[in-house]
C-alpha cells in the first residue's frame, strides 16, 4: 500500500479542522488560539507540498516556505504582544484583550 494524494489531504483537513475547533472551542486563552493558528497554516503547508509533489512542480513547495517564514514571523510577534500585555495587565484572558481597542 501507497501513501498517496488523498492522505496527505486527509491528514491536511484533519489538522486544518483541529486548529478551526481549536479557535472556536476555546475561546478564553489566547496562546491556545494562537497555537490553533499555526495549526491551520501547517495543514495549508501540508497540502501545499502534497500538491507540488503530486503534480511535479516546486512552486507549491516555495510557497510552503513562505507560510513557515510568516508562521515563525507570527509566533515571534504574538509572543512579544502576549508578554508585554501580561505585564502591563497581569493576566492574558481575551476578554481583557477588547480592552486594547483604541
Amino acid at each position: 500500500m501507497t501513501i498517496g494524494l488523498g492522505h496527505y489531504l486527509a491528514v491536511g483537513a484533519i489538522l486544518f479542522t483541529t486548529g478551526i475547533l481549536g479557535i472556536f472551542l476555546n475561546r478564553k486563552n489566547i496562546i491556545v488560539i494562537l497555537m490553533s493558528i499555526e495549526l491551520i497554516l501547517l495543514a495549508v503547508n501540508i497540502n501545499l507540498v502534497a500538491f507540488s509533489t503530486f503534480l511535479g512542480d516546486i512552486v507549491g513547495q516555495v510557497f510552503a516556505l513562505l507560510v513557515l517564514t510568516v508562521a515563525a514571523a507570527e509566533a515571534a510577534i504574538g509572543l512579544a504582544v502576549l508578554v508585554v500585555y501580561f505585564r502591563n495587565r497581569g493576566s492574558i484572558a481575551v476578554e481583557d484583550v477588547n480592552l486594547m481597542k483604541g
